[in-house]
């Protein structure tokens, strides 16, 4: 599904390279986690595999499906069903939290060659998924994150995400900022989407999130690229013994 092969990095117009020749292979169906030290690379791989502007790919590649992903535009990676939840999630004063979204999937769904959600059935839908993460009505009708809490925002970002049902999901910490009810609420979100048609990258600092969902394997990036990698027990260990022995 994803295929990263020798990728690199860099930002400041190319001067300050942070990704240096990872390689990384997440088929369908499994849920792959990325620890590692702060400045290790971790979200700039995020930013680098949706497109953000100001990081540059300076080698490798990147496979999406077959497809090659770095030749494409943000909004048709999103298309072809890659989602990032942010560590930060932005606040857009001004855009309804219900029109941003139905806009964004039927975007998407047009572009796919899909037919429009039509309203109804977009209502109805975002009602059951905002019960479900214990989200109040009035979260949906203000606008998008705007004077949300740091664990509304991440409920939101699940909320969205459950909404549009990508076909690969990339989470940049979305467990930062979480207390442990609200951290339960947002992986039984993520679970619910685990499937064999569908891909994740979960990544993260603490190994607490990792115990709400469990990865089929872990990696250390270190480096700019992976230095390690083991099952679901190798984040037990990390959070014991920490990233020197991984250090560049």
């Amino acid at each position: 599904m994803l295929k990263i092969n020798n990728l690199s990095a860099a930002v400041d117009d190319g001067q300050k390279t942070i990704l240096n020749g990872l390689s990384l292979e997440i088929p369908a169906g499994e849920v792959h986690a990325i620890m590692g030290p702060n400045g290790a690379g971790k979200s700039t791989l995020s930013y680098v595999l949706t497109g953000r502007e100001g990081y540059d790919v300076t080698g490798g590649s990147a496979a999406f499906n077959g497809d090659d992903l770095l030749d494409m535009d943000p909004e048709d990676r999103a298309a072809s069903g890659l989602f990032l939840s942010f560590q930060y999630p932005l606040e857009i004063p001004g855009v309804p939290t219900l029109t941003f979204l139905k806009t964004a999937l039927n975007a998407q769904r047009k572009a796919r060659g899909e037919d429009e959600m039509r309203a109804p059935e977009f209502l109805k839908k975002s009602k059951a998924i905002a019960k479900e993460l214990k989200m109040s009505p009035d979260m949906l009708k203000r606008p998008l994150n705007v004077g949300f809490s740091g664990g509304e925002k991440k409920r939101m970002e699940i909320f969205q995400m459950l909404m549009l049902e990508p076909s690969f999901i990339i989470m940049d910490e979305t467990d930062s900022g979480l207390d442990v009810d609200a951290l339960r609420i947002v992986a039984d979100g993520v679970n619910r989407l685990r499937s064999p048609d569908r891909g994740m990258l979960v990544i993260t600092h603490y190994q607490r999130l990792l115990d709400y969902i469990v990865p089929d394997k872990v990696h250390v990036l270190a480096g700019g690229k992976i230095a390690a990698s083991g099952d679901a027990d190798f984040a037990k260990r990390l959070e014991k013994e920490g990233y020197d022995a991984y250090a560049a």
